[in-house]
């Protein structure tokens, strides 16, 4: 019975199973990471059909969408600002309060701030073939929700009186890097400034989520393989993070520098660019194997948190190859490539396996990706490597419109399947 329960990730401890118990609405106020988890469901959901249809539109059109304006800011934005932040509050407002030593928050609390977030970029997708005026309805809302988050973690970091604040700290400086990004955006898409929006975007990208997810990672990674490979301890100093920190510093001043910079300085800024990533992607790929890349390979759950994080070091690897031939034909030659290595590769692999564990542990069942999960994750590789493929001069059209689908149809799958645990209460009977 043991076994059956660790492979479909059923109660070790009997209980009825957990399909069987009812959905309820209600239920999702229970506990932070339900409300946050599955309102970023719902968008994941809408945006990742929302773009599969632009790219079969761009490839085909058939369906003939219009524009109010670009649409790939549009992508752009929903994929840094929409599901991740809810993601983020859901697991921030669970593991945050054990980081620092206070009471969470209730979900009832955190309900306003996260429906405008949710709410406020379904609006922007809707504005993207409306009206612009509707889309910075939408973005001005949801900075507003991101913001009351934002100001509620901080309040968190304020009340604990923990000696190591550090992650909690970072990821608060985050959060008010992705505030500003997000009002930046929204300025100057009202200003009709779009390269200047996608710049405030790109700022976020790196100086919110990634700090974000680099923070969680130097403390959680370590952890969970420890406490998984006995062999392998929990290794983490704080120098690591500070390096890993100022490898994303690069990448920020990276989105504006160039703009200030011609002739001899753009070349110089570009070689020095480009070792300084390849430099980093090195570091992090060492810091993958020490963390103990090849022991997780035998813990389905834990292997998913390595290969994910295993993808930073490989996109930094690309844009350093990028920029070294770039700044040796005049171009850079690998276009979006290392970007997609970095959103789909690493964002995405780690958010599966983040948020698939964490949804596991708080509802009662194994801490285990059993074959559903394991096949989507693969699924998702196969997509990342489409990406990187369509990213590449002269790749056909179709690259592009079999990853989109791809992306779809795997975060489609695993938020239905996820988004169905967190209206029903827990399956060992516990609180939460």
């Amino acid at each position: 019975m043991n076994a059956v329960a660790r492979t479909q990730g059923l109660p070790l401890r009997g209980g009825e199973p957990p399909a069987q118990r009812p959905w309820r609405a209600r239920h999702l106020l229970l506990a932070p990471h339900r409300l946050g988890f599955a309102l970023a469901m719902l968008l994941l959901l809408a945006s990742g059909l929302w773009w599969a249809l632009v790219q079969v539109d761009r490839a085909s059109g058939l369906i003939g969408l219009r524009y109010a304006f670009s649409p790939t800011l549009g992508h752009a934005a929903v994929m840094t600002f929409g599901f991740i932040p809810l993601f983020f509050s859901g697991f921030l407002f669970t593991a945050g309060p054990k980081w620092l030593g206070v009471a969470p928050p209730l979900a009832r609390a955190l309900l306003a701030p996260l429906l405008l977030q949710a709410l406020g970029w379904l609006l922007w997708l809707a504005g993207v073939h409306t009206h612009e005026s509707l889309a910075l309805a939408g973005a001005g809302a949801a900075c507003l929700g991101l913001g009351a988050v934002v100001l509620r973690f901080w309040s968190l970091v304020r009340r604990s009186t923990e000696p190591d604040r550090l992650h909690a700290r970072t990821v608060g400086v985050a959060g008010l890097v992705g505030v500003a990004s997000l009002a930046l955006m929204t300025g100057a898409l009202a200003a009709g400034e779009i390269d200047l929006a996608g710049a405030a975007v790109r700022s976020a990208l790196w100086g919110f989520v990634v700090v974000t997810y680099v923070a969680v990672a130097h403390r959680m990674i370590p952890f969970f393989t420890s406490s998984a490979v006995p062999m392998v301890g929990a290794w983490r100093p704080f120098w690591v993070l500070w390096v890993l920190l100022l490898a994303v510093a690069v990448e920020v001043l990276a989105v504006w520098l160039p703009g200030l910079l011609s002739g001899p300085l753009a070349r110089a800024w570009m070689l020095a660019r480009g070792l300084l990533e390849l430099g980093a992607g090195g570091v992090i790929l060492w810091l993958a194997v020490v963390w103990g890349l090849v022991q997780s390979l035998k813990i389905r759950l834990l292997a998913m948190l390595h290969l994910g994080f295993l993808w930073l070091g490989l996109s930094f690897v690309l844009a350093g190859v990028s920029q070294l031939a770039g700044w040796g034909l005049g171009t850079t030659v690998l276009g979006l490539a290392p970007l997609h290595a970095l959103s789909m590769g690493c964002l995405g692999s780690l958010m599966l396996a983040m948020v698939t564990r964490v949804s596991c542990g708080h509802s009662g069942r194994a801490l285990v990706a059993d074959p559903l999960v394991w096949t989507l994750f693969w699924l998702l590789q196969l997509a990342v490597l489409l990406r990187i493929a369509a990213a590449l001069e002269s790749s056909p059209a179709w690259l592009l419109v079999l990853a989109a689908l791809l992306w779809a149809g795997v975060m489609g799958v695993w938020a239905l399947r996820l988004s169905g645990w967190y209206g029903r209460v827990r399956a060992d009977g516990r609180p939460g």
